[in-house]
């Protein structure tokens, strides 16, 4: 029999629900339920527009930010703390034992450092001339 890989372009729903559902059943046993939860929040102001936001997931007892962010002109005023709180607070009641996000050095590591965050990995040169974080903060701390 030949294979052969092919370059999917256009739609490309049915190979990442293959390729999610064949990840899913390899799982091994002994680490529990996946138990994935998406996670939205949306920031909105009087006129119901979206200035800002945060999305994720809660999985194997851990939240995973993949993005947050507050328009510009709205920045500097606790949004981005609010939305991170918010999550935080979702995972929590999950029993999330803990929070990772990946950010860039012209974003913004030293705000999620201030907020308990601690570096647990570094790519350089991503892209080139600058620096990808990730970052992990423990919920179920005292």
């Amino acid at each position: 029999m030949e294979f052969q890989i092919i370059h999917e372009r256009g739609d490309t729903s049915e190979v990442h629900a293959a390729i999610r559902r064949g990840i899913r059943t390899a799982d091994p046993p002994d680490v529990g339920a996946r138990d994935y939860v998406p996670l939205y929040l949306s920031l909105r102001d009087g006129a119901r527009e979206i200035i800002g936001g945060l999305y994720g997931a809660t999985m194997w007892k851990w939240l995973m930010i993949e993005g947050l962010w507050v328009a510009e002109h709205e920045r500097r005023r606790g949004h981005g703390s609010r939305l991170l709180n918010a999550a935080e607070t979702f995972a929590r009641e999950r029993g999330c034992r803990g929070a990772s996000l990946g950010t860039f050095d012209f974003q913004a590591r030293e705000f999620y450092e201030r907020h308990g965050y601690r570096l647990v990995g570094e790519l350089v040169d991503f892209p080139e001339g600058h620096r990808h974080f990730e970052l992990a903060k423990r919920l179920d701390a005292n």
